[in-house]
């Protein structure tokens, strides 16, 4: 089951569960559109992998224990360990190679 994680690790921008411009890699680090087109370019700077829209999970529960009431989002917030500089070098040596070539 997702984390859903409340914030680009990025920008800090607040995303909700119903978040549709949240983006997540295969690890779950997750960060809102505007960075992953405009500062990442579909890099993730903790993995290499690309992103996919995160999922989001009903808010009511359709099937008896499965919805955001039964399995509430994450309340951690995350930040980037990385430098800027050491991001956008990073971004610029990897963005050139498909996400399934990296």
């Amino acid at each position: 089951m997702l984390e859903i994680r409340p914030n680009c690790e990025m920008c800090d921008r607040d995303l909700p569960p119903d978040a549709t411009e949240a983006r997540i890699c295969s690890y779950e680090c997750t960060f809102c559109a505007d960075c992953v087109d405009n500062v990442l370019h579909n890099v993730c700077p903790n993995c290499a992998g690309g992103f996919v829209p995160r999922p989001i999970r009903p808010r009511q529960a359709r099937r008896p224990g499965v919805s955001l009431t039964d399995q509430p989002p994450g309340t951690k917030r995350r930040s980037l360990k990385h430098r800027l500089e050491d991001i956008t070098a990073f971004v610029a040596a990897t963005r050139g190679i498909p996400p399934e070539d990296r």
